[in-house]
């Protein structure tokens, strides 16, 4: 028998926030809009770095103590605030395993996810505790609690109490590189929200792909208004301004709450879903406001249009720009493109239907393409690829690439190709490489739509029918079962005085689609008031939801620009 003399590597996120507070004890980590004054003007709160690190030490200690330590997975239902990364930073620091999902991602969806997860601890404000109470069938696992607020009639531990006890330093639970850090679910928009697996490795080549890609630097301020987002804020150095809004309502933002933090605290980089990029830039485009102080703006979580970017570009000074990287929860970032590269290069091409170009493969990653398919693919073989040039399924591998999904064996046998002792992701994304090396997005694999004469993609089609000055956005979706589909093209129109008679209005479009080879199939129009769109970011369209909609209103035989469907 042998012994190795190599001592076992150790990686803990937690790790990250211990070093900031070393080298910047006194610089704001967190800052919160706590109340507002009768004139409305805001006051904050903060913890510095050491603040929030010794905040931390002492509810990891408290976690602990109730059972809520290594490896235990435990639901985090906490509004965006000091507490919310207190408990996150704790969470890690003490080897638990947090259970993020969106509150607003509506009732059923939240309790699947929370049934499926199989946590063992809860935290939560009293409401998150309350629905314990109405379903608790779907919470039987549960064994330790804390409410964050008042307790009721429930028992278990509050935050309060956790955090009554003295400082003391913690040592940081020891894990390594594989150990599961978080899960965090998809918002589900083309399927059931999967709990997507995040090892400590994975967070740390995030963060790492994150300060490089960007530039960011100790000391930079970030208005994030995505909650998790704000998570990497403190472990890149930079101060995390919590911006006063509902994190589930970013298309109906206030956009001057946004430009006060911003002008508060000299914001040098935000993260705005395509929706709130939207919302703030129209409302500001049209004044001369300047966010001169704004180094960076990275809009994800769906495509962004051209005009979107362009919009918000007027808001910033010339050094500045708008970063649109592409990937999801299970992998993230995978690519990144600058504004200044679109605005004066791939938004023509764009416009007449190319596809969104999402830029570079990032340093680190390799991207490919391969033949559509919605089986299985086993293993791995370069027959699966297709020409530069041609529409195929993006797969990627790298570092930051989520290898599991939980208690989901049949998703991760559909989303994995094993290649030796590696694997490829599916994003479950169709798009093109041009000869640059750059990659073009073309909508989801799910919402091609397949006829007789050939398959449609929703990116490259919805453009042409957004060129319309009183197109909202439009989704392309399909009405029947492949491969003989009817493609129906979906409106939100642009609600104002100005918009033609629906009777023209659809004259229009359809001599849109005439004028494109590949919309000349689209001979179905339906006007709907306000698409369903996902809570995370307010941008993603159900198209699922639209299709079954679309269907209804064509066997009804209601015309398709009647007056109804606004």
């Amino acid at each position: 028998m042998s012994f190795s003399s190599e001592e076992p590597i150790h990686l803990n996120i937690a790790a990250y926030l211990r070093e900031q507070a070393i080298r910047h004890p006194y610089q704001r980590a967190v800052v919160y809009p706590s109340m507002r004054n009768n004139r409305g003007q805001v006051a904050y709160t903060h913890y510095t770095f050491r603040q929030l690190d010794q905040e931390s030490d002492r509810l990891a200690a408290g976690l602990e103590h109730i059972g809520i330590g290594k490896g235990v997975r435990t639901v985090v239902m906490v509004r965006p605030s000091l507490d919310f990364f207190a408990l996150t930073f704790a969470l890690f620091k003490a080897g638990a395993i947090p259970v993020m999902v969106d509150p607003g991602m509506g009732l059923k969806r939240l309790i699947r996810c929370l049934e499926e997860s199989h946590p063992t601890g809860f935290i939560g404000i009293p409401k998150a505790h309350v629905l314990r109470f109405i379903f608790p069938a779907f919470f039987r696992t549960i064994k330790h609690t804390v409410t964050v607020g008042r307790r009721w009639f429930w028992g278990g531990q509050t935050l309060q109490e956790l955090m009554s006890t003295p400082w003391r330093s913690y040592n940081i639970v020891k894990t390594s590189p594989d150990d599961t850090a978080a899960i965090l679910f998809t918002t589900g928009s083309t399927g059931p929200a999967k709990g997507v697996m995040y090892t400590h490795a994975i967070f740390e080549a995030q963060i790492e792909a994150i300060r490089s890609v960007f530039n960011i630097e100790p000391g930079e301020v970030d208005l994030p208004t995505f909650p998790l987002f704000a998570l990497f804020a403190p472990a890149l150095g930079m101060t995390a301004v919590i911006p006063d809004m509902d994190p589930t309502r970013p298309a109906f933002v206030n956009p001057k709450r946004i430009s006060e933090a911003i002008v508060n605290h000299g914001v040098t980089n935000m993260f705005a879903s395509p929706a709130l990029l939207h919302r703030v830039g129209s409302f500001w485009n049209e004044t001369n406001v300047k966010f001169s102080s704004i180094k960076r703006v990275v809009s994800a979580g769906a495509p962004v249009s051209p005009e979107n970017i362009e919009q918000f570009s007027s808001l910033l000074n010339a050094p500045a720009q708008i970063y649109t990287p592409y990937g999801a929860t299970e992998a993230m970032p995978v690519t990144s493109i600058g504004s200044k590269e679109i605005i004066a290069d791939t938004k023509a091409l764009s416009i007449k239907g190319f596809g969104n170009c999402v830029g570079y493969p990032l340093p680190g990653i390799k991207l490919k393409l391969i033949t559509i398919t919605d089986d299985s693919i086993q293993e791995w073989s370069e027959d699966l690829l297709v020409p530069d040039g041609d529409i195929g399924e993006i797969v990627v591998q790298g570092r930051n690439v989520t290898r599991h999904y939980f208690n989901r064996p049949d998703d991760d046998r559909l989303s994995k190709i094993i290649d030796g002792d590696q694997f490829w992701h599916r994003m479950g994304d169709l798009g093109w490489r041009d000869k640059t090396g750059r990659i073009w997005f073309c909508g989801r694999k799910n919402h091609r739509i397949i006829t007789e004469k050939g398959t449609l993609f929703t990116i490259p089609c919805e453009a042409i029918f957004n060129q319309h000055p009183h197109v909202f956005r439009s989704a392309l979706v399909g009405v029947g079962t492949s491969p003989d589909q009817t493609p129906v093209i979906c409106i939100e129109p642009v609600h104002d005085e100005k918009t033609p008679p629906l009777h023209q209005f659809h004259k229009e479009l359809i001599q849109l689609a005439q004028d494109q080879s590949h919309t000349r199939e689209i001979n179905t129009v339906l006007f709907h008031k306000q698409f369903p769109v996902d809570i995370r970011h307010n941008s993603k369209i159900f198209r699922e939801e639209l299709a079954v909609w679309a269907s209804k209103k064509l066997k009804g035989g209601a015309s398709t620009y009647n007056k109804k469907s606004l």
